[in-house]
């Protein structure tokens, strides 16, 4: 186990979007310019290698080199979280290894789905407890049925929160009564994290430390404020925070997801560029209507 204080792991994270250059390879001056940006955010940290990040479109060696590169870039001004999860039990072992190396500090750790028919409880037990013994980093479970089929019960998250070195969870099922089920019968300090911008409130009302959220790639301290607001006790502004960022949130998760994000980013300031093949960019009549609600947002 880690020495690492993970009592950190709180507030806005933000699953950053991997740019890459024209011939499609990883653009680190881009993603340079982006974490200049954002180190003047309240974020609390970087997760490095998330569904937004388009972590299933990158090699192993480009996984540890972007994280190397975060590190290098930011320096220990915020924490960094990276994504682990592969098919094999063997393999993420071996990449939630390679990233702590290079400078992660946590790892979010989807589950294995191709074969979805054969995961159930006992395999997923089986698959996260062998990750964490072996990690040299603490461990964050990823629930994230919309991509991968397959749903953590808040009776797995809580049998699995006894490990010592299963510190959390992200859950970006939406379900507010799963995530309640898990703050309630985890054990005490477990890290729930809201997956979405959209239910960040909702998660923080019943327990939940914080978020990681695409939403943060271009909004931050938008959702900050709702995290700032629930801490000082002013449910009337978390309120209100947390309706303002809706349309914004929809349009760059469930509406256009990561071409949809991407796309926006470049319309604040950011670089997004485009996605990596076989993904395609966001097409302009999309784009128009992004920009609308985009323009909205900043108003």
């Amino acid at each position: 186990m880690s020495a690492f204080d993970v009592s950190m792991i709180k507030g806005v994270f933000a699953p950053i979007a991997t740019p890459f250059t024209d011939a499609g390879g990883l653009d680190f001056q881009s993603l340079k310019k982006n974490m200049e940006i954002w180190d003047k955010t309240r974020l609390a940290g970087y997760v490095v290698l998330g569904s937004n990040g388009e972590a299933n479109f990158l090699t192993f060696d480009e996984k540890v080199s972007l994280v190397a590169e975060v590190a290098r870039i930011n320096e220990g001004r915020k924490l960094i979280i990276a994504g682990t999860g592969v098919e094999t039990t063997a393999e993420t072992i071996k990449l939630t290894a390679e990233t702590a190396k290079a400078g992660a500090q946590a790892a979010l750790v989807l589950p294995p789905f191709y074969f979805k028919a054969a995961m159930g409880n006992a395999a997923l037990s089986m698959h996260y407890r062998a990750v964490a013994d072996a990690s040299p980093i603490p461990i964050m479970l990823y629930n994230m049925p919309g991509n991968t089929g397959l749903n953590l019960t808040s009776g797995l998250v809580a049998e699995l929160s006894n490990h010592p070195n299963i510190i959390g969870i992200k859950d970006s099922g939406g379900n507010i009564v799963q995530i309640s089920e898990i703050v309630a019968k985890s054990k005490p300090g477990f890290i729930v994290f809201a997956g979405s911008g959209s239910f960040l409130l909702p998660t923080l009302a019943v327990g939940g430390k914080g978020t990681t959220a695409a939403l943060a790639n271009i909004a931050a301290d938008e959702l900050a404020d709702i995290y700032d607001a629930f801490m000082a006790g002013d449910m009337q502004k978390a309120k209100q925070a947390q309706l303002k960022v809706m349309d914004i949130n929809a349009a760059v998760t469930s509406k256009w997801g990561v071409p949809g994000l991407k796309a926006a980013m470049d319309m604040m300031g950011y670089i997004g560029g485009r996605p990596r093949l076989p993904m395609l960019p966001l097409p302009e009549k999309e784009k128009a209507e992004l920009a609308k609600i985009v323009a909205a947002f900043r108003k």
